[in-house]
């Protein structure tokens, strides 16, 4: 791997304005009602809440190009949202923020998804999911192929991001990753359980240690049966590169080398957080950084390192937020300077 250094970082972050990254899946509005608490309710054993503040962000698919944003690169986003009045802030949250929203699809057979969280302080008192997991329909799938066909030309890369909210059905993978593969589109995948053996061939496979375990009907105590889970996987997937996110462990990326072999030393990467305050969205945030590293010219490697510390410095905040690049590259920098004084 090329050793990062300042000037490379900066050409680097520099590159990330050129890249275009198409974002397919399940969008979401996520509602934030920040109070604190002083008395237990009369009526019931339950804290009450006093409201203080309260907030509308970009969540699931929505949040990965946010990211994508952040980091100064263009996303297209392409999902779904409802005829109703979440779908029309979530649309707004776009616009303001300057989204095309020629791929947002409004279909009023489902509701929005949204995810709401009371908060009291910094501890999440509840969680409310406003939502439908039924899968999309032919037609709505067949817009979504059409808006992706109109831009593929134009893509530096496809992140598939999935939540099992019905947009990711098995027919819609096959037909996005097979037009990946005809104009040599990059693929990145950000699975759930149940499609989560539908996405063969992709240029990164990125689940994390749950979904690992959950597909393999496993479980993974020891680094030794992490490597052999993810070997596994690169077996199965047929897949370039599968890189897991192990939380507190960091990451374990594997790679097809040269003649379709598969290495068996896997690259691990040491977890980056200084401190955890809300873990929440901190795979939007991988999956986002890599492909925008990708497509900006860095290595496989290199791109999972600077996604590994941009996860690192999300997770230390309440809430799901996005990375921004000059948050990274001056992080980037600081622990250069770090090191070199060590």
């Amino acid at each position: 791997m090329t050793p990062l250094t300042p000037t490379r970082i900066e050409a680097l972050a520099n590159a990330f304005s050129k890249a275009r990254i198409a974002v397919v899946g399940d969008l979401m509005l996520d509602r934030y009602t920040f109070g604190s608490v002083s008395r237990i309710s009369p009526e019931a054993p339950v804290p009450v809440l006093e409201i203080e503040n309260e907030q509308a962000r970009l969540g699931g698919a929505a949040n990965v190009g946010h990211n994508i944003l952040g980091l100064s690169a263009t996303p297209l986003m392409l999902g779904v949202v409802g005829d109703d009045t979440s779908g029309l802030i979530l649309k707004g949250i776009f616009t303001d923020l300057g989204f095309p929203l020629e791929g947002i699809i409004t279909d009023p057979t489902r509701p929005t998804t949204v995810k709401t969280r009371i908060i009291a302080g910094s501890q999440q008192m509840l969680r409310i999911d406003h939502e439908m997991k039924r899968e999309i329909s032919s037609v709505t799938e067949d817009r979504l192929v059409g808006a992706l066909e109109a831009e593929i030309e134009s893509l530096d890369g496809i992140i598939l991001e999935d939540y099992n909210k019905g947009v990711m059905t098995g027919s819609l993978i096959h037909r996005v990753i097979a037009l990946g593969k005809q104009h040599k589109v990059p693929l990145l995948v950000d699975p759930k359980m149940h499609n989560f053996f539908e996405y063969q061939g992709a240029t990164v496979f990125k689940p994390n240690r749950k979904e690992v375990e959950d597909a393999l009907a496993i479980r993974l105590y020891t680094d030794e049966e992490t490597v052999g889970a993810g070997l596994r996987l690169m077996e199965r997937l047929h897949a370039e590169n599968v890189l897991l996110t192990l939380g507190e462990k960091g990451m374990m990326l594997f790679e097809r080398i040269q003649n379709d072999g598969i290495s068996n030393e896997p690259f691990s990467i040491p977890t980056m957080a200084q401190q955890v305050a809300d873990v929440s969205g901190a795979g939007d945030t991988v999956i986002a950084t890599l492909a925008v590293c990708m497509a900006s010219g860095m290595s496989i490697r290199e791109s999972a390192v600077i996604a590994n510390r941009a996860a690192g410095l999300v997770i230390e905040e309440l809430g799901i937020v996005p990375i921004y690049r000059e948050q990274l590259v001056a992080a980037l920098l600081e622990d250069l300077e770090l090191s070199s004084t060590e």
